[in-house]
């Protein structure tokens, strides 16, 4: 998998802060609100952990690949189907750190490294070698359905998002708009995170 160093720290800082602020909302938030919070929360420090650039363990995809999965699936069964799609593609995104590539003359396994962590070697060198390994992992056919998707997320969210922050403003009195605004933060952090999962299926 592929990517500078530096965008993988871009992407731990993103999902840390969108994780820390969905955890928080999930305990001071509305009731109404807070599994659903829960969930973006833990969905974002997972893509944090993902996105980490430094060589993991040769078991952490697996391990990766097991705790999203059972998240995947979990959120299938409670019909969250943003985030069961969400989980399944953090799986498949772990499963491409360690399934060999098929293209002729590279036939060992991947480099067993997070999903923006490529270039590690590259930068410890000072940066200004190539890049040793340019073939893409994954399937690039489901590959491509789940940038469609998280593109189409992105947009649609976006869209939605600053119509519904000025009319809670101009609308909820007093702790209205106070609860108005955090929905609204939440709204963000969603797109911040799609954002984040653009980048991450852009890197394998």
């Amino acid at each position: 998998m592929h990517g500078p160093a530096w965008v993988g720290w871009l992407l731990v800082l993103l999902g840390a802060a969108a994780g820390a602020y969905c955890l928080w909302r999930a305990r001071t938030g509305p009731a109404a609100q807070r599994g659903e919070a829960r969930g973006e929360g833990l969905m974002a420090l997972g893509m944090a952990a993902m996105a980490w650039p430094v060589a993991p363990p040769s078991w952490s995809p697996w391990l990766f690949t097991a705790v999203f999965g059972a998240a995947g699936l979990w959120a299938l069964a409670r019909r969250h189907l943003h985030h069961a799609v969400g989980a399944l593609a953090m799986a498949y995104m772990a499963l491409a750190m360690v399934m060999p590539s098929q293209q002729p003359g590279h036939t060992g396994q991947m480099n067993q490294m997070s999903p923006i962590g490529h270039l590690g070697q590259m930068d410890q060198a000072g940066g200004t070698g190539p890049m040793a390994h340019t073939v893409p992992g994954g399937v690039p056919l489901l590959t491509g359905l789940l940038l469609v998707y998280f593109t189409g997320y992105v947009l649609a969210a976006g869209v939605r998002l600053a119509p519904a922050a000025g009319a809670g403003a101009v609308e909820a009195p007093a702790g209205g708009a106070v609860a108005a605004a955090g929905a609204g933060v939440l709204r963000a952090c969603r797109v911040a995170m799609g954002i984040g999962m653009l980048a991450m299926l852009l890197a394998l």
